[in-house]
């Protein structure tokens, strides 16, 4: 899939590069929402804090590691093809805009 946006004036494509494992991405999801679901129920069940903190911590955890899955997919996707056709200096620029809010 593509769209095209218009940086600048000029008109440019960006592809939406579909991760090289999409069915790992969707199974870690899968996993995860399964865990907040097992945090409500925790919460309802009136379990000891502790112990719902410890699967808060897991979830942050498990969603850390599909971001870093999906940066590492971009930055040898999108970012490399970017530095091909002498967008580098755009795509870096985006790259450390998105680290800047992955890392807070």
């Amino acid at each position: 899939m593509s769209t095209l946006k218009i940086k600048g004036g000029v008109i440019t494509e960006h592809r939406h590069i579909v991760t090289r494992n999409k069915a790992d991405l969707q199974e870690r999801l899968k996993k995860i929402e399964g865990q907040v679901r097992g945090i409500q129920r925790m919460i309802d069940e009136d379990r000891y804090c502790v112990d719902i903190l410890v699967q808060i911590a897991a979830i942050k955890a498990a969603l850390n590691k599909v971001g870093l899955l999906l940066l590492e997919d971009h930055t040898r996707g999108c970012v490399a093809n970017a530095i091909k056709h002498d967008q580098g200096d755009e795509a870096i620029e985006e790259l450390i805009g998105v680290l800047a809010k992955f890392i807070k």
